[in-house]
């Protein structure tokens, strides 16, 4: 029983410092060099012993260079975020410090966002994440989807390669009031780059936003957000209505530019660039404006342009 009990530490010692063959009380395979054991665990740690990362599967089967798992578990322990992945299946690559998930994967931020995908490449030295196929990410109030992904894997900063879709769903009670956009989809060809520490998303290539009363195009479109957390805003950004949202923020700024065209109604306008601010809900056009106005009502002071 004593030695039940410590093999599992043996394993963690022995693979935390060298890529020797550990010993373990389960049968071997017909390769000498491999084995397979079950509950496996492998930790790593910090310069000052703390634990930064460990990696669980339900059985192991190892060599010198790899370790095949099954029902994977994984943390990453940060600073600010804990992050855990979890995935059916997965290669983990001892000397290049590289792991490929497959199946099922999912990736669990502690702070409540989620993304899901097919398949995952986790770099620990890089301290990356990545995959090429379709993602779906989950936050807050916030649906994006798309195919590829490159990020850290707290998500903090991420990239999602091509066929974009960002769905910014409406806040509990908006619709009864009257206020905010309502649902809002941005779509774009991609690549679509989101900094949460920055509190900016960048939309590239046949930007596309369709709000209830207005669609937005554009080649390129900045979003910055400021905190939604009602006391961390500024007294005259109190009244904003509830439903500009993004990525769980108050909206602060979009700026759309490159063939802009904004249809609201029976109206169209076109310019070089649009600047919309939730101060004012007001858009400024510039560079070569030009409107095509069937309906006053729908235009009033909605926009003002050079």
């Amino acid at each position: 029983m004593i030695f039940e009990k410590l093999v599992p530490l043996i394993l963690i010692l022995i693979f935390c410092v060298s890529p020797a063959r550990a010993a373990d009380n389960t049968a071997q395979t017909q390769n000498d060099s491999d084995q397979q054991v079950q509950d496996f665990t492998l930790s790593g740690y910090a310069d000052k012993g703390k634990r930064n990362w460990d990696i669980k599967g339900k059985s192991a089967d190892i060599s010198a260079q790899s370790i095949k798992l099954n029902n994977i578990t994984s943390n990453f322990y940060g600073e600010s975020d804990n992050v855990t992945l979890t995935a059916d299946t997965g290669d983990y690559n001892r000397i290049a410090g590289k792991m490929h998930l497959e199946k099922n994967v999912v990736v669990t931020i502690s702070s409540g966002a989620k993304m899901t995908t097919n398949s995952l490449d986790w770099d620990k030295q890089n301290k990356t994440i990545s995959t090429e196929d379709k993602v779906k990410i989950e936050k807050e109030n916030v649906v994006t989807t798309g195919k590829g992904v490159f990020s850290r894997p707290e998500l903090n900063q991420a990239s999602l390669t091509k066929d974009v879709s960002v769905d910014i769903l409406p806040l509990p009670g908006e619709s009864s009031k009257g206020k905010g956009f309502g649902k809002v989809v941005i779509t774009c060809d991609g690549p679509l780059q989101i900094d949460y520490h920055k509190k900016t998303a960048t939309f590239n290539k046949n930007v596309k936003v369709v709000t209830k009363d207005m669609v937005i195009h554009s080649d390129i479109m900045d979003v910055y957000f400021s905190s939604s957390d009602k006391k961390d805003l500024p007294k005259k950004l109190e009244n904003i209505a509830e439903g500009s949202m993004f990525m769980g923020s108050q909206i602060d700024k979009i700026r759309a530019w490159g063939n802009v065209k904004i249809v609201r109604g029976s109206n169209v306008s076109y310019s070089d660039e649009a600047i919309y601010n939730s101060v004012d809900n007001k858009i400024i056009l510039s560079g070569r404006p030009k409107l095509e106005i069937a309906s006053v009502e729908d235009f009033q002071g909605a926009l003002t342009g050079n």
